[in-house]
């Protein structure tokens, strides 16, 4: 295929794709300040206060699932009632909704999965074309660099490659359920409710960095922040175990490092929403280029 058809297939996969794949960049740029947040106030949550809580709110034990998120202030069980249920960790009072943070960031990775109308295939599409739009700007070879705007588009494109690349893979990994991980989550022993796992999680780990635990067939799970990296250890009688790490979820989400890696999130979203939109203005210009000419052939013609 000709360097040219390459470049007309790369345009066209831009244009059909192009409102799906801002709505992911711009969402996924959102997303990748979540990290840098979600550990941000250690020392802040109790263990009693979170046993308290759980006790006040579940004394059924009903509860499935339970949430932290110390930056909001906010604890969220699911489980007990048909709608998760969102409490306030200072006063201990139930709250309407979570706060304008969390929201934007529930609603952002609900946008991101998604899209509207549960359009996880477009989503997994979008994603595909992604990856093939960096595959075919490989194909089209190493450009010529100038100060134009398709100079900067193409260089910043060539740096970044690992970058650009990484993101849709990961992307795709997680959507087809690939965790390069081998063999089944290993077994902590007897289930546990789910009150004593979260009791077990904090009298190991500082509260504050428990960022959920969930019931999963009879297992208990937990996700905790250690030192940066947003491990998820099986509960049960024997104590926490820790599963084998889901990279691709890691890397996709940028939380293996910390700040670090949420600021390398950050850098490729903002990369990757510099491209989109270079590319189609690059498109845009070409056109209005290209109707004025037609404009002015037409009036030299009337003349």
């Amino acid at each position: 295929m000709s360097r040219q058809a390459l470049l007309r297939l790369h345009r066209w996969i831009t244009l059909v794709f192009a409102v799906p794949l801002a709505v992911l960049l711009i969402t996924g740029l959102i997303l990748s300040f979540e990290p840098m947040v979600a550990g941000s106030a250690p020392g802040t949550v109790t263990a009693q206060k979170l046993d308290e809580l759980l006790v006040r709110h579940d004394p059924a034990g009903k509860a499935r699932g339970v949430a932290l998120r110390p930056y909001d202030g906010s604890l969220m069980l699911s489980g007990v009632r048909d709608q998760p249920i969102v409490i306030d960790f200072s006063t201990g009072a139930e709250r309407a909704d979570i706060g304008p943070l969390a929201s934007l960031f529930g609603a952002s990775r609900r946008l991101h999965e998604h899209l509207i109308f549960d359009l996880g295939w477009l989503v997994t599409a979008s994603t595909i074309a992604m990856l093939a739009l960096a595959v075919l700007g490989i194909l089209m070879g190493w450009p010529r660099l100038n100060r134009s705007l398709s100079g900067w588009h193409k260089g910043i494109a060539w740096v970044a490659l690992p970058l650009v690349i990484l993101s849709p893979l990961t992307g795709l990994a997680l959507a087809f359920g690939i965790t390069l991980s081998a063999g089944s989550p290993p077994a902590a022993g007897p289930a546990v409710p789910l009150r004593e796992a979260v009791r077990m999680v904090t009298a190991a780990h500082d509260p504050s960095t428990l960022l959920w635990v969930r019931q999963r067939g009879k297992a208990q799970l937990a996700r905790i922040d250690v030192g940066g990296e947003h491990a998820v250890f099986a509960v049960g009688r024997d104590g926490l175990v820790p599963t084998a790490r889901n990279w691709p979820r890691l890397i996709h989400e940028g939380n293996w490092a910390g700040a670090w890696s949420a600021l390398v999130n950050v850098v490729t979203s903002v990369v990757l929403l510099g491209l989109l939109g270079t590319g189609l203005w690059i498109w845009a210009r070409r056109q209005i280029r290209r109707r004025r000419s037609r404009v002015r052939v037409t009036t030299v013609a009337v003349a």
